[in-house]
């Protein structure tokens, strides 16, 4: 992408949940670009007001006085469904209306032009993004077309896609979506070139407004990055801490005057603006004022709020992100003395206590503050977008990037188990065989159904599709064996092709994110029920082990039986196989120990009659 002449460059912009910024590569380096308030940042905020929209810092100005009609945190909403918990303990919280849509799908209510209008998430973002476009067009004096958007990296493909549609309606061809903690390592890569020698270890440490994301990758001298694993939280973040103050002022309010703030939607939006310019204070001061004249009921406000309180009231949010600093870890399988740099991303990473807790558990190294933390994630975007654009200077060219899948993907075998044949946090593109046989006497086909998620039973996990394959040679169980192929392109496009070895006869299935994988609700239940449930789940292998090795018992015992000649063959046996089928059937709910019992049972019968 050469910015001179008519050629039309791309950008990239970092959608966040509190602030956006835009960025493009023009004169050989990247630009962070102003808005037309001169600041490099801007509100994901868009009010509206008597007759006219505002988007960026004119909404946020707003806030305060028109909170019914000035929304935010858009991002909390983007490809969820209104029924999730999280989006019903938001709703509690916000000053504007949400209410139910068609198929589950939250619309945000606001008074516009004196009638109620109803917009998706996915059009409050585009206007965001229609914001950050129009900034870089006023800044490059040409219109813009391509871009590259930043998500989360815990964001599922129903959020990513929506992500996508909202930049399709802000008029961009969206040509990546990439994961934010990858976007600040590529930023790092870049400006560190010179001092990387071989391979580093980086971790990004990404708490912005509204979304956590930790990341591990490795940075190769020659510009490769690797992601060896994510793990995160897609709903923890600077808004949270804002909501804990404002439930403390509230509780303040009770006890003093006894007055209920939670109907009063005016108040709360003025206490809501007040609490977090004193949490960005409390970042820099060890304590400051909320102070808030007629808030409710004639009631003028004051209290001293300190950062050890603001500490103690996000005490268990900020132990959170170092439980995921672990887990993340663990994934990676790598040690913490091995990480060679931890890059902090996201305005909330200024907050003393986080920086303190981060520190101790990486043993007091220094943190890497080198980069903005609010423009890294945008820098890294533009480099992408540079590179995706045809753009010859040598550090787009040399970039490779190498992202992972953050679920594990495989089928359902016997005994309603999932097979795992691409693991999670495995490197994309990625392409994974498995081998499986048949499991009944003359099957002439089998369903292979793809599944997604951490647990050991197959229903516990999320369907991403299923199809059939037909035309099996006729033979014993175990005889027939086909070969199940997982392949993941660049785009995350997984392509599933299922072939009977003995013929090579295929079939094969696509799943975009256009079949609607997984919602971000089911994704954070599966991640936290395959730790809850890990033991019940350990059980249950064994037992559907154990009842798989008795059927297998009874088959072997059965076809014995039958090539035994006629005058030769046991009542007694037979007696036995009939029972113990029997006892299958209405005891689905027995134990390891008795299932193995039984089996030994039979085994002893039979040895005896042969």
């Amino acid at each position: 992408m050469d910015d001179r002449g008519n050629n039309t460059p791309a950008i990239g912009i970092d959608l966040r949940t509190t602030y956006s910024c835009v960025a493009v590569w023009k004169h050989d380096r990247i630009q962070i670009i102003p808005n037309d308030q001169g600041n490099r940042i801007t509100p994901s905020c868009v009010a509206f007001v008597d007759a006219e929209r505002l988007i960026g810092d004119g909404a946020m100005n707003k806030a305060a006085m028109n909170p019914a009609n000035t929304i935010f945190d858009a991002k909390r909403l983007i490809g969820r469904r209104f029924s999730d918990s999280k989006v019903q303990d938001d709703i509690k919280l916000w000053p504007f209306r949400v209410i139910a849509g068609p198929v589950d799908t939250p619309k945000i209510v606001v008074s516009f032009k004196g009638e109620e209008k109803e917009f998706l998430a996915e059009e409050i973002s585009s206007m965001i993004l229609g914001k950050m476009k129009e900034t870089a067009e006023t800044y490059l004096g040409k219109p813009v077309k391509d871009a590259v958007i930043t998500v989360p990296a815990y964001f599922n493909d129903s959020q990513r896609q929506a992500t996508k549609d909202a930049g399709a309606i802000a008029g961009l061809n969206v040509v990546r979506i990439i994961n934010e903690p990858t976007a600040a390592a590529i930023a790092y890569g870049l400006d560190n070139k010179t001092d990387i020698n071989g391979k580093i270890n980086v971790l990004i440490f990404d708490l912005g407004g509204g979304t956590f994301d930790v990341s591990i990758l490795t940075i190769a001298e020659g510009g490769t990055i690797e992601v060896k694993a994510v793990a995160g939280d897609t709903h923890l973040g600077g808004e949270d801490f804002d909501n804990r103050m404002v439930d403390h002022c509230g509780r303040e309010v009770k006890r003093r005057w006894n007055k209920d703030l939670s109907e009063n939607k005016r108040a709360l939006g003025r206490l809501r603006f007040a609490c977090e310019k004193a949490k960005r204070i409390l970042s820099c001061s060890t304590q400051t004022s909320i102070e808030l004249d007629g808030l409710h009921e004639a009631i003028d406000f004051s209290m001293k709020f300190s950062r050890a309180k603001f500490e103690e009231l996000n005490m268990s949010f900020f132990s959170k992100c170092i439980e995921i600093v672990e887990a993340c870890l663990r994934d990676a399988k790598m040690e913490k003395s091995c990480v060679n740099e931890v890059i902090l991303v996201g305005g909330s990473t200024r907050i003393p206590k986080v920086q303190c807790m981060l520190q101790e558990f990486f043993e007091r190294k220094e943190l890497c503050k080198s980069m903005n933390p609010d423009e890294a994630v945008a820098y890294g975007a533009a480099v992408m977008a540079a590179k995706l654009s045809g753009n010859n200077h040598k550090s787009c060219q040399d970039l490779l990037l190498l992202d992972v899948t953050p679920l594990s993907l495989g089928v359902e075998v016997k005994g309603d188990i999932l097979s795992v044949v691409i693991p999670r946090n495995t490197p994309i593109p990625t392409k994974k065989s498995k081998n499986f046989c048949t499991s009944e006497d003359n099957q002439f086909l089998t369903t292979i159904m793809v599944y997604q998620g951490e647990r050991t039973r197959s229903k516990d996990n999320h369907l991403l599709g299923e199809f059939t394959i037909s035309g099996i040679p006729l033979a014993p169980k175990g005889v027939t064996k086909f070969m199940d192929t997982f392949e993941i392109d660049a785009n995350g496009i997984l392509t599933v092709t299922s072939e009977i070895i003995s013929t090579g006869k295929t079939e094969k299935l696509t799943i975009t994110n256009e079949n609607g994988r997984l919602s971000k609700e089911q994704m954070e239940k599966m991640v936290k029920d395959a730790e809850k449930y890990k033991q019940e789940d350990i059980e249950y292998k064994k037992k559907a082990d154990a009842l798989n090795a008795l059927e297998d018992c009874i088959y072997n015992m059965k076809y014995k039986i039958k090539n035994m000649t006629r005058g030769k063959r046991s009542r007694k046996m037979e007696d036995a196989i009939a029972d113990t089928t029997k006892w299958i059937e209405h005891n689905q709910a027995a134990s390891v120990d008795e299932v193995q019992r039984m089996k030994e049972h039979l085994e002893s019968l039979c040895m005896d009659e042969f």
